[in-house]
């Protein structure tokens, strides 16, 4: 009668720890950004805060749906677990991390086409709905989402990582994929506007859909079409898209 509380509480633990750290950066980003409006751009960040900035928002994201596979790869860890899991989530976060590079570059550039004429601005903001959407019906957005939806395959091979540099690779190579699933999602927030608290929610909730609901492939494609169809409609609507049209949806 004990065997499975034990066992309950072992694949508890590596998710709540990650639960935990995504709860701590939603904490972060509703008292630091909460009640402001949608800024375009860098919201006027220079490179390190973005940086910074991005970690913590994608860390707010991404972990609630990575919190099983985090689970999951704790049950191939026999000794120092948490520690251990530490790295694993620390080498995920640095994947996206290193993506808040072309990230940055991407929202200057972005950011000026909110400065551009209405109709060029809300050009740009087609644009980028309709890269969202076409990704979204690729066989690459199909590809790394199965990787996420189901990481067994993932799990065989991390086991058979050697020596100490396993929970590193592991982790960096489950956030690679992860964000070979996710990224034009966060494209998106350059539309939205980069710290729009109510439109993170949503894509939050999306993210989380697509991974682990059992329609999450008809929620990725829906989200596809859905996308396309914003490419149209921000033409008559603008303020869909207040980071590049300077509609001021407020933030929260």
């Amino acid at each position: 009668m004990t065997g499975r509380p034990v066992a309950v509480r072992r694949r508890a633990g590596p998710a709540g720890l990650l639960l935990a750290a995504a709860a701590a950066a939603w904490v972060w980003v509703v008292t630091r950004w909460g009640g402001m409006q949608a800024m375009p751009g860098t919201m006027g960040l220079g490179l390190p805060s973005f940086l910074a900035v991005w970690t913590l928002m994608t860390a707010a994201m991404m972990l609630p749906a990575t919190a099983p596979v985090g689970a999951l790869y704790a049950r191939t860890i026999t000794v120092h677990r948490a520690p251990r899991m530490v790295v694993f989530a620390v080498a995920y976060l640095l994947v996206w991390a290193a993506a808040g590079l072309p990230a940055y570059g991407l929202a200057a550039g972005l950011g000026r086409a909110a400065g551009l004429p209405a109709l060029a601005g809300t050009a740009v903001a087609a644009a980028v709905f309709a890269a969202n959407g076409v990704y979204q019906l690729t066989p690459l957005k199909d590809r790394c989402l199965a990787r996420c939806r189901s990481p067994i395959g993932l799990m065989l091979r991390y086991a058979s990582y050697p020596g100490p540099s396993r929970d590193l690779r592991a982790g960096a190579h489950h956030g690679a994929f992860c964000l070979g699933c996710c990224w034009s999602l966060m494209v998106l927030l350059a539309a939205f506007g980069v710290m729009n608290l109510w439109a993170m929610v949503v894509l939050t909730a999306v993210i989380t859909a697509e991974k682990l609901a059992p329609a999450g492939r008809l929620v990725a494609r829906a989200v596809g079409i859905a996308s396309i169809a914003l490419a149209g409609a921000v033409f008559w609507v603008p303020a869909l898209a207040p980071g590049l049209t300077g509609g001021g949806m407020a933030g929260m």
